[in-house]
C-alpha cells in the first residue's frame, strides 16, 4: 500500500515471516518517524526504499485511521507545505490524471 500524507510517503506491505507485523518503508530521511513517532528504523542503501522500519498491524491500523480522522485540510495538495515534497506530489498527481484519461478513453479490442 502506497501512502501520501501531506507529511510523509510510505510503502507498506506484509512481513514475508510474521504475520502480525507489517514493513513500513520510506524513500524519505524521517518520514517514517513522522507518522510513527519513537518507531525504531533502519537504513537500507542498497534497497529501493532506503528507510524501513518493522512494526505491528494494529500500530499501523490504528495511526492510518487516526490519520484518516483528522483529516482538517479541503485541498491535498494545497495541504504539501514542503516545498520539494509538494513538487514530487504534483508530478504524481499529473501522472495519475494522465492515467485517468488513458483508461477513460482505452477502447476495448
Amino acid at each position: 500500500m502506497w501512502v501520501f500524507f501531506n507529511d510523509a510517503y510510505l510503502s507498506i506491505i506484509a512481513h514475508p515471516d510474521r504475520p502480525d507485523t507489517l514493513l513500513v518503508r520510506g524513500r524519505f530521511k524521517g518520514d517514517i518517524e513522522t507518522v510513527f513517532p519513537g518507531i525504531e528504523t533502519s537504513e537500507t542503501p542498497e534497497r529501493d526504499y532506503r528507510y524501513r522500519a518493522l512494526i505491528d498491524r494494529q500500530t499501523v491500523a490504528k495511526t492510518l485511521a487516526d490519520r484518516a480522522f483528522n483529516i482538517d485540510y479541503g485541498n491535498f495538495k494545497n495541504s504539501v507545505k514542503d516545498n520539494n515534497r509538494h513538487r514530487v506530489y504534483a508530478d504524481v498527481w499529473r501522472i495519475m490524471e494522465s492515467a485517468q484519461l488513458f483508461f477513460l478513453t482505452k477502447k476495448p479490442r
